[in-house]
């Protein structure tokens, strides 16, 4: 092992030398000694990170302050790795003996799995940090990024993001450890995470995917796929498969159903309807083409901690943000949603889910107020142009290194570009251009939306004054005709139930801080009713 050491620590010395350059970025060294890297299985490497800290310059030669140890490396990405020169990798810290091994590097917290995304196609390189960055400061937990500089066996590899794997983590996704031993009562519940995507790439001993009960809503009514994510495919047991399977099918089988309004037997108690809001706006300010379909993660911990499906973490938008020439990816008006309407071709296709939600008030309104709170702060004008220009400052003459080692400027077209820019410049002022476009649009559909209740319910109910600073009152009935009136905050929770309420109480909201609330009325003879009412 030592004589391995001093030869691996002797080749990457000697594959430094034959760079020289000074970067305002980190730098990461690879050498696999000649190994190179392959799709799988990992190769063991060295890998030397230099970061001399911020406002300070890096050069490949300096020393390797930052991580200085092995690594097993492997190449990532189902399409980019056919499609592309420059691919991404994901590598595993390790010590001496090849056993994982926890550590911190530029600044996030410890783990030992790591993603390096080549951006190729994308050449303003910083869609998918972008969109992590603007995620990350309002959802639980978005993937932190840094862009770096990479060199390979001495072969300078241009601009990269450092970036985290989603995974089960007090740092990440923090849902609770499910281990092969937990198989029944409230153990078996959680943790879980899946995601919709191609059922490609993860095939091992052991079932990887099942398939959802509903299909997509076209005329070849494509499956919908849904991956073991944790446990992994060779972990998860019988038990938990049954669990997870029956879990996504009760709540999907609610949300069809025709009582999916209902706060008991709908499909409220399976969701955290923040998360989903959240969801939808990533993917919708994004345009992503391949938002809601591919690369989608879900998690759920256990009941004891928290019974809700939630979404999340976003990831993959390299093809996102207007450089998709096909299924009406670069278009800034319109919802992403509709994938299956423009491109019901596709196999991987939208669940049913977004579409139903719509149709829900409880929905809605907490879409309209995130919406409405994320453009006066992280997703404001200022906030996402300012992202950008750090992103892009950051990075000085790395971008001219970068394009001299991958020259696909100068109008070349790279799949999928839907604009090929003849500078670096050209690059980011069309995203820059494409996004005020897509805010501006947004800012215009997102308070229109209405939501379309089932016919069988009435949503007539007058209730005023509305806006109210306290007591809305019933104005097209008498109160006497009321069996039950409940309120609703705008994500579904219950706030107040009261059977039989005596004339002329109203609806009283006094308690209750500023913003819409949903009142639901149920009649003699069963009519039900709905209104919002917003309290000031």
């Amino acid at each position: 092992m030592t004589l391995v050491v001093l030869y691996l620590l002797l080749a990457s010395q000697t594959a430094v030398a034959q760079t020289d350059f000074t970067s305002t970025l980190p730098i990461l060294i690879i050498d696999t000694d000649g190994q190179g890297i392959q799709d799988e299985p990992k190769v063991t490497a060295r890998l030397g990170v230099i970061d001399n800290g911020p406002g300070q310059t890096n050069r490949p030669t300096d020393d390797w302050n930052e991580y200085d140890g092995f690594i097993g490396i492997e190449g990532r990405g189902s399409s980019s790795q056919a499609l592309f020169p420059k691919i991404g990798y994901g590598f595993e810290t390790r010590d001496a003996d090849g056993e994982d091994r926890q550590v911190s590097l530029l600044g996030f917290p410890k783990e030992e799995d790591w993603i390096l995304h080549g951006p190729y196609s994308d050449k303003s390189l910083i869609r998918n940090a972008l969109t992590y960055h603007l995620a990350g400061q309002f959802m639980a937990w978005a993937p932190r990024v840094r862009m770096v500089e990479v060199i390979i066996d001495g072969d300078y590899r241009g601009v990269y993001l450092f970036t985290e794997r989603i995974k089960r983590d007090k740092n990440r996704i923090d849902i609770a450890k499910l281990s092969e031993d937990e198989n029944a009562g409230d153990d078996l519940t959680g943790g879980y995470i899946i995601k919709i995507d191609k059922p490609t790439g993860e095939a091992g001993d052991k079932p990887f995917f099942f398939t959802s009960d509903f299909r997509a809503g076209t005329m070849r009514q494509w499956a919908i796929t849904y991956l073991y994510h944790y446990p992994k495919p060779d972990d998860i047991t019988a038990e938990q498969r049954t669990y997870i399977q029956g879990f996504m099918a009760d709540f999907e089988g609610a949300l069809a159903g025709d009582d999916f309004l209902e706060p008991i037997s709908g499909y409220k108690p399976f969701v955290d309807l923040q998360s989903f809001v959240d969801f939808f706006i990533v993917n919708e300010l994004t345009r992503n083409v391949d938002g809601y379909r591919i690369s989608t993660y879900l998690y759920k911990d256990k009941d004891s901690n928290d019974a809700r499906l939630k979404m999340g973490s976003v990831w993959d938008f390299n093809i996102a943000l207007g450089n998709a020439n096909y299924c009406q990816g670069a278009n800034t008006a319109g919802w992403a949603i509709d994938f299956n309407i423009v491109c019901d071709y596709d196999q991987r296709q939208v669940p049913f889910w977004w579409k139903r939600m719509l149709e829900d008030p409880a929905f809605v309104t907490l879409l309209q107020e995130r919406w409405t709170e994320l453009r006066r702060s992280h997703l404001s004008n200022g906030q996402v142009f300012g992202t950008i220009d750090s992103l892009t400052a950051e990075m000085t003459d790395a971008v001219d290194r970068n394009f001299e080692r991958w020259p696909v400027l100068e109008g070349k077209y790279v799949w999928p570009n839907a604009f090929q820019g003849r500078t670096y410049a050209s690059e980011v002022a069309y995203l820059e251009g494409w996004l005020t476009e897509r805010l501006a649009w947004l800012d215009a559909a997102i308070p229109a939306l209405e939501t379309g209740l089932p016919e069988e319910v009435d949503p007539i109910m007058i209730l005023s004054p509305n806006p109210t600073a306290g007591i809305a009152y019933f104005n097209n009935f008498s109160e006497s005709e009321l069996e039950l009136v409940e309120v609703y905050s705008a994500t579904g929770q219950l706030l107040q139930s009261v059977t039989h309420p005596p004339v002329n109480s109203g609806v009283d909201l006094s308690g209750y801080p500023s913003g819409t609330y949903v009142v639901l009325a149920v009649l003699k003879g069963g009519d039900v009713r709905y209104d919002r009412v917003v309290r000031r």
